[in-house]
């Protein structure tokens, strides 16, 4: 009897490490950069060549810490072209020190404060009757729906983001690249 439990003990033990290299395997690749399911959010956002605008707007928000943190988050994160619908004027008195508040509701608009991957994401959605509110870390409600096989999300202003890379696996929570900046209510 103890030699079958510890078989199966070995057995799941061995399941397991199969399934964790399976995952890390299977972690999407981001602007052609590896990400690792081992890294935490802002390790894996420095290492992606397409999210360099978000990263000087975390560290300019004071969130490195944060972000770094146990979580777990969900991250909606832009990549630098969704950015880059952000007139260059506006986006630098963004990053100015004076707009560090405002700087940190946007950015926060974009986080929610428990691990959601595409699949539950998509369940909730069909479940609600094809939309459901998502209530972010900065205040803001963003409404989650399908468009065909891609989840789009609406900010309170009408601006709608597609993720474009679902389900990037981070040691303190996931990320989902969006195509577009979302905004408090304006």
């Amino acid at each position: 009897m103890l030699t079958k439990t510890l078989v199966s003990a070995t057995a799941l033990t061995l399941t397991a490490s199969f399934a964790m290299a399976d995952a890390h395997a299977e972690n999407p690749m981001v602007g052609g950069a590896e990400m690792l399911a081992e890294q935490n959010i802002i390790e894996n956002a420095v290492n992606s060549p397409i999210h360099t605008t978000l990263v000087a707007a975390v560290q300019a928000a004071g969130l490195v810490e944060t972000l770094s943190g146990p979580g777990p988050f969900t991250v909606f994160a832009p990549t630098d072209d969704a950015f880059d619908m952000i007139s260059d004027a506006s986006l630098a008195a963004l990053l100015d020190p004076s707009a560090k508040a405002q700087l940190t509701q946007i950015l926060t608009c974009h986080v929610v404060g428990a691990e959601v991957f595409s699949d539950a994401i998509g369940g909730m959605i069909a479940d609600s009757g094809g939309t459901q509110a998502v209530e972010t870390l900065g205040g803001c409600v963003l409404t989650a729906q399908m468009d065909g096989d891609a989840i789009t999300l609406t900010d309170e202003n009408g601006r709608v983001a597609t993720v474009t890379i679902a389900d990037v696996d981070q040691s303190n929570g996931v990320i989902h690249v969006i195509d577009r900046v979302m905004l408090p209510q304006q």
